[in-house]
Order: structure tokens, then sequence, then C-alpha cells
């Protein structure tokens, strides 16, 4: 395994800890993107003194290895299928995103929220309620979704634009 760390330029004559740190940022860093919040969560668990983790985050940030900018982006791509631009942004936030990125990067979707709440709609329900406890029902379930009033009303009424 000395032959793998090394080739990595992880010698001994940095010390176990370091090593071991970066190690476990590169890998976790490698099966998807973090926030800066949530790799220094896991990681702090296995960190020693304060400064060490705060410097390896601050390597893997200047190295554009981490960046919540990129997190943003791909999460708000894998989320906007689904919810709406609120929801977006509640769940960045919830992940250490800050609240200016967040809603910098939920501003895009709000551009598409009907056709996004129009599509979640058709994929749940097909058809337009015919009662008022439908109509409830459904209007909860776009709530429930981040949708905006606006388009759930607009979703809910039927009102094609297409």
């Amino acid at each position: 395994m000395a032959g793998g760390r090394a080739a990595l330029g992880l010698g001994e004559s940095t010390g176990l800890k370091s090593p071991n740190l970066r190690e476990r940022a590169l890998r976790l860093l490698a099966r998807r993107d973090h926030t800066r919040v949530e790799l220094a969560r896991k990681l702090a668990v296995h960190a020693t003194p304060e400064d060490e983790l705060e410097a390896l985050l601050e390597d893997l940030t200047r190295r554009k290895l981490l960046s919540d900018e990129r997190y943003a982006e791909g999460r708000v791509h894998t989320l906007s299928r689904k919810y709406g631009a609120a929801r977006i942004a509640h769940e960045l936030r919830a992940c250490g995103v800050d609240k200016e990125l967040a809603s910098a990067a939920s501003k895009v979707v709000r551009e598409t929220e009907l056709d996004r709440a129009r599509e979640a709609w058709r994929r749940k329900f097909r058809v337009p309620p015919k009662t008022r406890e439908e109509r409830a029902r459904q209007m909860r379930f776009l709530q429930s979704r981040g949708f905006s009033f606006d388009a759930i009303r607009a979703v809910v009424r039927g009102d094609d634009e297409d």
C-alpha cells in the first residue's frame, strides 16, 4: 500500500493524519460534489487540530476540487425536475450553501416553474379535479413540492398557455 500512497504524493514525511484526512476528502469528493459545510462535517470526526481541517478545505477550494457553486448548480439540475424553486432553495440552504448562492441558483428555475409544476401534476394526477377536496389535495401536493402559489393555481385551474 505504501507504493500507492507514494504515487499520490502522500509520502511518510508528511505524517499520518494529513494524508488520511486528504485521502478521505478526495474519496468523498470523487463520489459526488459536496458543499464546504458538508465536507467539513464529515471530516471533522477524523481531524485532530481544527486548523488542519481548515487548511485542507482551503487547499481543496483553491484547486477547484471543492466548490459550493458547482454543488448548487448540480443539485438544482437534479431537483428541478420534481420540485419548485422554494423547495430547491430550502434544500440548498439545508446542505450548507449560503443564502445568496441558494437564491441565485433557485432564481434560474423560477423561469420554468409553471411548466415544471404542470409536468409534476400530470405525472401524479393526469385529470383535473372534480370536487373541492380533490382540488385541495392536488394543490397541497404541488405546494409540498415547493411550487409558487401562482403556478399551483394556474395548473390546478387548468390554464393552458401552450
